[in-house]
């Protein structure tokens, strides 16, 4: 068994469903087979179900023994494709880049960028003290090394 048929099993079967795409694809030495599928707009256990029955079906269990998980992101995995960004337009980001880290609300992906606004804290411009700003910084993807979603409970 080789991890390039069965992605192209995968290939296959998201074909039918140009929303969703693989986030990742692993073949352990054990024939443990571990897919992340994702969507624009978020992928369900039925879209799960779906690559994990069409993959089972196309894999000879009696030729080579196997192991197949199909699920979708964890909340707390860091962003790893560009396209798994617009679905969090929205949402608050941690953001570590190679000059530090930036938490902000992000507002827009753009081809190679992102946009994120925060709030910050700065010295008044006449007088002592500080007062609230809001700013924008436009970050590179590039860029990026970790980016991944707060989780925010509102009471």
């Amino acid at each position: 068994m080789n991890i390039q048929i069965i992605e192209k099993y995968i290939e296959q079967v998201l074909q039918e469903r140009p929303d969703l795409f693989t986030v990742s694809c692993k073949l352990s030495a054990a024939n443990d087979i571990q897919i992340e599928i994702d969507g624009d707009q978020g992928a369900n256990l039925d879209d799960c179900m779906k690559v994990s029955r069409y993959i089972e079906n196309q894999l000879d269990r009696d030729a080579e023994d196997f192991s197949l998980t199909v699920t979708t992101p964890d909340i707390s995995k860091p962003l790893t494709l560009a396209r798994q960004y617009n679905k969090n337009i929205g949402r608050l980001l941690q953001v570590q880049t190679l000059d530090g880290k930036v938490e902000g609300k992000l507002i827009e992906v753009k081809d190679d960028a992102l946009v994120l606004t925060y709030k910050e804290r700065v010295p008044k411009p006449i007088g002592k003290g500080k007062h609230t700003v809001t700013k924008q910084e436009t970050i590179s993807l590039d860029n990026i090394t970790k980016a991944t979603v707060k989780i925010v409970f509102n009471s």
